[in-house]
């Protein structure tokens, strides 16, 4: 019984686990070395390795992807429908004027809007974002924080 019982209870936690998909834009390959006083000091790789944990904790499986080209991001939104349950999106400067991010979120997946900076309170034509509205939420303004925001509200609605 014990080992059956290991086996049946992997089995019913995987599948359980909500897929997340933390997808982040242009320059966020970047974290720790430009703009610290903005994005904190952390690298990429060390904020997705706690978001990785964080998930894991919450009943989360969660992966990454990272790209400076906006036809390789929508082509991972355009996968991420099958893939995932939830993506939390974080699409740096392409936020203020991809159309065609815009477009390809629109029929998928639900999505979160994050940003590590408050947007809100930055240059004028970082305050513009053009895929707030079909995003489940926009959350901004809490370093790292916010992607684990986004983790919780999609489990919340999940």
């Amino acid at each position: 019984m014990g080992a059956d019982y290991c086996s049946h209870y992997f089995l019913f936690t995987v599948i359980l686990m909500k897929k997340i998909l933390v997808l982040n834009g242009p320059n966020l390959n970047m974290t720790g070395i430009r703009k610290k006083s903005v994005y904190g000091g952390e690298t990429l790789k060390q904020i997705n390795d706690e978001l990785k944990l964080y998930g894991k904790a919450h009943g989360a499986k969660v992966s990454f992807f990272q790209s400076n080209h906006e036809g390789d991001i929508i082509d991972v939104i355009h996968e991420s429908r099958d893939e995932f349950d939830g993506v939390v999106i974080n699409a740096g400067a392409y936020t203020h004027y991809s159309y065609a991010i815009r477009d390809a979120i629109e029929e998928f997946t639900p999505f979160v809007e994050v940003h590590m900076s408050d947007i809100h309170k930055r240059e004028v034509f970082r305050k513009i974002s053009v895929i707030t509205d079909v995003c489940v939420k926009q959350i901004c303004g809490y370093g790292k924080d916010s992607y684990k925001m986004g983790i919780d509200l999609l489990m919340e609605i999940l």
